[in-house]
């Protein structure tokens, strides 16, 4: 970052950015409020001296430009879905793999294992640093008919979300979409697209149900665990004093609970939502989520383990927890 721009952002504070609509700390998309709640602890902790200002609804700049600009120093912090950087970074990719991540308490067990480790080195080296650990369940929302087991995507153009996402939809005889969830909305509208694959928060904040007829949950079960945590630029956390970093390290710790009660919370909330504007709300149970492990190993899995050592040994990591 230049000198100049580096004063702006010490007299500024911290920039935050996401994709999701904007709130206020106790009302809306529990991303942007984890985001308002780290601002404020943040700015209390350091008596003023650090503060933070959280930009909604991609207004500082495009969703798929935060992961880059935060390596370059140009973005301070974001809560954006690692996976989003896969093209980028492939080990990113395991952020959203299919059927890898059966539970939140699997998920949270992340952090601190061998594969949390591989994969904080992994985005150390490539200038970001996650601050608060974040995964999210996520569904089906589809318009012309339900998608539950693999037999029901023959057909549907569908947005899975990541790159592995989509192999395991095209290996069931779906076409596949291409974008970011702030964008689901548009294209299931015009028929571009006939079903989305995302969180159940996004699924109520981008109000999908106006459009959706049939809602597949991941209350009970679902293959589509997410990992979408807060990061922070390493350039800018370099040049923080060490008690605002420890600050900031901490506080992001301390918001994983809140982050997945409010997970949790919207995966049952988004059902009572749909089913309330007419939708018809379906479940995966056991035999249908191990129809799509077995498509996911074969294709996602495989894919991501050939694509280098590290990816490999990522994997392997991750499989250690199941």
């Amino acid at each position: 970052m230049s000198g100049g721009a580096w004063a702006q952002n010490a007299a500024g504070g911290l920039k935050i950015s996401h994709q999701f609509p904007g709130g206020t700390l106790t009302e809306g998309d529990f991303r942007d409020r984890l985001c308002r709640r780290f601002a404020q602890e943040v700015e209390k902790r350091t008596a003023g001296a650090l503060k933070a200002s959280v930009y909604p609804g991609s207004s500082l700049m495009k969703t798929n430009a935060q992961f880059s600009s935060m390596r370059k120093g140009a973005l301070d912090m974001s809560l954006v879905p690692v996976s989003y950087a896969g093209g980028e970074v492939a080990e990113t990719n395991i952020g959203l793999m299919p059927a890898l991540v059966p539970s939140y308490e699997q998920g949270a067990l992340w952090k601190n294992a061998e594969v949390g480790k591989l994969l904080s080195k992994v985005l150390n080296d490539k200038g970001v640093l996650i601050v608060s650990w974040v995964w999210q369940a996520g569904g089906v929302a589809s318009r012309p008919r339900p998608l539950v087991s693999p037999e029901d995507a023959k057909g549907l153009k569908v947005r899975g979300g990541s790159r592995e996402m989509d192999m395991m939809l095209k290996a069931a005889g779906a076409s596949v979409i291409t974008l970011p969830s702030n964008e689901i909305y548009a294209a299931m509208q015009t028929g571009a697209m006939d079903a989305a694959m995302t969180s159940s928060t996004s699924f109520i904040s981008f109000k999908l149900e106006e459009i959706a007829k049939h809602l597949t949950t991941g209350r009970n079960k679902t293959y589509w665990f997410m990992l979408e945590p807060l990061m922070i630029s390493k350039e800018v956390f370099g040049k923080l004093p060490k008690n605002q970093q420890d600050v900031v390290m901490a506080v992001g710790a301390e918001l994983e609970v809140f982050g997945r009660d409010a997970a949790r919370a919207d995966d049952k909330a988004v059902a009572e939502i749909y089913a309330k504007a007419g939708a018809k709300v379906y479940d995966l149970d056991e035999a249908a989520l191990k129809k799509w492990q077995v498509i996911a190993r074969e294709t996602a899995w495989k894919d991501f383990a050939e694509k280098s050592e590290s990816c490999a040994a990522l994997l392997k990591a991750a499989q250690k927890l199941t």
